[in-house]
């Protein structure tokens, strides 16, 4: 990490436009997800059939409602919400463990990083959404046991990751010199290995982000994430898809905000690997 510190990782991140873009969009939705409960909204769960299928601009629905009459701006701000925090867990528990693992077979190599990684290349051989597809299968639907199952399959991207940037580490002056000082093995590890290590776990945390709320909203779309009467934006996108031709609305609103999620977490990832990334520095 620079010395300038989170400073200097701010200033780095305003001088890009579309890193700064990017990163507007992400802390306003984060923002909208936190005050959500406080806003003068309707429930995203009660159902008005008297008043369904209101197209937007319907005088006390701003969007428009649903099958059952259920409002769509509270549902989509909810629904942002929910994704979000069921992709940041995601993000995190798949962070940690992938971490860990990689650290360890960089660090020690041998045969603990041949049984590490044998065990991430056996992950990795399954295309990772089938993976996914078959944990819920096995666990059942469910939001809880779709973060499970989208973490699983992204812990291989950080443990490989994780673990080239160990391996770099490992031979270099420093730590060869705390070896020298009598430092044990874990105090390297924690104070030498893993300070240097985060830049590169926060770019692939940022990175795995946008994948992870893709994957969350694409198996509740399929039925397999959040369940009714839960407010999820790939559940939304299910729900839409079969009023297409009726009442397009309801496929297009939870799609669009999908798109620019996804888009501005990108563009914020890219500008952060930019910053933190040395060689990119330098260019």
């Amino acid at each position: 990490m620079n010395p300038g510190g989170w400073k200097w990782i701010l200033s780095g991140i305003l001088r890009r436009k579309f890193a700064a873009a990017g990163g507007a969009i992400l802390l306003v939705a984060v923002f909208i997800s936190l005050i959500a409960p406080m806003l003068p909204l309707a429930d995203p769960a009660a159902t008005d059939l008297a008043n369904r299928l209101q197209p937007p601009g319907t005088e006390g629905h701003w969007l428009g409602t649903d099958l059952l009459g259920r409002d769509i701006l509270s549902r989509l701000i909810h629904g942002t919400r929910l994704s979000m925090a069921v992709a940041a867990a995601a993000t995190l528990l798949a962070a940690g463990v992938g971490s860990v693992i990689g650290i360890c077979a960089g660090y020690f190599g041998g045969r603990l990083d041949g049984a590490l990684m044998r065990s991430i290349d056996l992950l990795m051989a399954l295309p990772y959404l089938l993976l996914a597809l078959c944990i819920v299968a096995v666990l059942g639907p469910g939001l809880f046991n779709a973060l499970l199952a989208i973490s699983v399959v992204n812990i291989p991207f950080f443990a490989r990751t994780v673990r080239g940037a160990t391996v770099l580490l490992r031979g270099r002056q420093f730590v060869e010199a705390s070896r020298v000082c009598g430092r044990t093995e874990p105090g390297i590890l924690l104070n030498q290995v893993l300070p240097n290590v985060v830049p590169v776990i926060l770019i692939t945390s940022a990175t795995t982000l946008g994948w992870m709320i893709l994957e969350t909203a694409g198996l509740s779309f399929l039925g397999l994430g959040a369940q009714p009467p839960q407010a999820d934006l790939g559940a939304m996108l299910g729900e839409g898809r079969k009023l297409m031709l009726i009442a397009p609305h309801l496929a297009l609103l939870p799609g669009a905000v999908v798109f620019i999620l996804v888009m501005g977490i990108n563009l914020f990832a890219d500008g952060l690997r930019d910053v933190l990334d040395p060689r990119a520095t330098r260019q």
